[in-house]
């Protein structure tokens, strides 16, 4: 037996085993579930914390390495720019080189004309005797004022042309061998192939994609149109921007490039590259002669922002690292408290089996008892017995004894 004092009366009460053990286990349970409750707020405001940290630090160091990059594109984009301004200049110094070409031959086209004028002038005044001679510098004169017209002619159509040299193939092929020519020097791990996928209905011509550290960080979606191939319907470069842009998106690139030879004689597409990102995002058109030095240009920026982008799959991974630590500790706590509850209710069916059993053990000790008291007044009978007491009432059978 154990004795309990109360601490608000001071009154003494006395228990069993049994029931002390029980009133214990409950002191135990409380203070148990207690402790476990501030343990898990403690470690809650700890995770917070330290989360809350971690962020912050983060975030500083990548506003840091931002505002860097930052100021090393608008750099770049300074030097892009630079760049397409020399190539302005470059097209109106070749603009103003033809045009004073084809002056000058137009000037010694006239000196020539007035040097024949003063030679047919000569011969007619020396008669019968200079008609040969004079045959012969006509067809001289002739075929060089020939020559001065096709010059002429070449050097009118050279700004429309730009030297494409395309002769005898089409426009598609003709960029495909400008890659191929590059493609292990330049491009040695880039995709550049047809676009063979038209389950939507239409596709382009080429896509180009490049990778690094399985992180693909530039494509571009070209789409050729050539002057032959349209002669009929004089189609406009604008025509074909929704489409293009349809299969930039289906595709899944980046950038879309028109590679044109439509609307020769518009000065907006022959002085370089055209950006119609005002229509449609991230489109530009060029003719054939830019197609090398635009994926250049696309591929140098791309590269500049690779690092953001790997920064970026890192953050990602450690906001999902995060997440999964989560899940793992509520998981942890879903498993501990289950387990908890699982072990409460195994430790209530324990206690009570055992009052169960400590029940029947007394009631079998009762019984015991009983049995044993039982036998005591059987053998107390037992020995009270004699044969004068059994014949008490059979007076035939006690003279049978007394006989014997």
């Amino acid at each position: 037996m154990q004795e309990i004092r109360c601490p608000n009366c001071g009154e003494v009460f006395v228990v069993d085993e049994s029931g002390y053990a029980q009133i214990v286990q409950q002191v135990r349970d409380k203070e148990f579930d207690r402790e476990l409750k501030q343990r898990e707020k403690d470690f809650e405001e700890m995770k917070k914390k330290d989360l809350e940290l971690a962020q912050m630090k983060q975030k500083r160091a990548f506003d840091q390495e931002l505002s860097s990059k930052e100021t090393e594109l608008m750099e770049k984009e300074r030097e892009i720019q630079r760049l397409q301004t020399r190539l302005e200049n470059t097209e109106t110094e070749k603009k103003l080189a033809v045009s004073e070409a084809v002056q000058e031959k137009e000037k010694e086209l006239s000196q020539k004309e007035t040097e024949i004028t003063k030679l047919q002038n000569q011969l007619i005044s020396k008669g019968t005797e200079g008609q040969l001679k004079e045959q012969s510098l006509h067809r001289e004169y002739g075929e060089r004022l020939k020559l001065k017209d096709e010059q002429i002619e070449y050097y009118k159509d050279f700004k429309a042309r730009q030297s494409t040299k395309m002769i005898g193939e089409s426009l598609e092929q003709h960029c495909l061998n400008q890659f191929n020519a590059l493609r292990m020097t330049a491009f040695p791990t880039a995709y550049f192939e047809k676009d063979n996928d038209a389950r939507s209905g239409s596709k382009g011509d080429f896509i180009f994609r490049e990778a690094m550290e399985g992180i693909e960080f530039i494509s571009i979606m070209f789409e050729m149109k050539n002057e032959m191939d349209e002669t009929a319907t004089k189609h406009k470069n604008e025509d074909f921007f929704k489409e293009l842009d349809k299969d930039r998106r289906e595709k899944g690139c980046e950038y879309a490039v028109l590679v044109s030879l439509l609307e020769i004689d518009n000065e907006l597409y022959n002085n370089g590259i055209v950006d119609v990102s005002y229509k449609y995002e991230k489109m530009y058109v060029i003719r054939p002669q830019f197609f090398i030095p635009m994926i250049t240009l696309l591929r140098n920026a791309a590269l500049n922002s690779l690092k953001y982008r790997q920064e970026l799959e890192m953050a990602k991974h450690q906001q999902i690292d995060i997440l999964h630590f989560e899940e793992n500790m509520n998981a942890f706590k879903e498993g501990f408290a289950r387990n908890y509850r699982i072990a409460s209710d195994k430790f209530k069916t324990a206690i009570d089996e055992i009052d169960k059993t400590i029940s029947h053990l007394q009631k079998t000790k009762e019984a015991l008892l009983s049995s044993e008291n039982n036998l005591r007044l059987a053998n107390n009978k037992a020995e009270d017995l004699t044969i004068k007491k059994l014949t008490k009432n059979a007076p035939t059978v006690r003279e049978m004894f007394d006989q014997i």
